[in-house]
């Protein structure tokens, strides 16, 4: 049971890693119409709105696609929806590293 388990967890982690492999100078090209609500270089200019500045690239990348996907629901999700139903997965992956790119030093 315990090797499943370390099996199980040793293949999401590759997942995941694998999953976030975007350009994040293709990002930071593609980011303009997300500055309007989260502000440029990803520091918000409405309260409303997350920061996206240093977030997780693997957290940004699943959040998207889970918008896309009509997985999130609450809060802003269809103003969010109508953003990313264009987006293809590499714009997503790209978006996410240059999202989180700006949180290093």
């Amino acid at each position: 049971m315990k090797k499943a388990l370390l099996l199980l967890s040793c293949a999401l982690l590759f997942s995941f890693s694998v999953q976030a492999a975007g350009d994040a100078a293709a990002g930071k090209a593609k980011s303009a119409r997300c500055a309007s609500c989260h502000g440029v270089d990803g520091k918000i200019s409405i309260p409303t709105y997350p920061n996206l500045a240093g977030q997780n690239e693997v957290y940004l990348d699943n959040s998207m696609h889970a918008y896309k996907k009509g997985e999130r629901t609450g809060g802003m999700a269809v103003v969010m929806v109508g953003y990313v139903r264009s987006l293809s997965d590499q714009d997503i992956a790209d978006l996410a590293a240059y999202y989180a790119s700006l949180g290093e030093k």
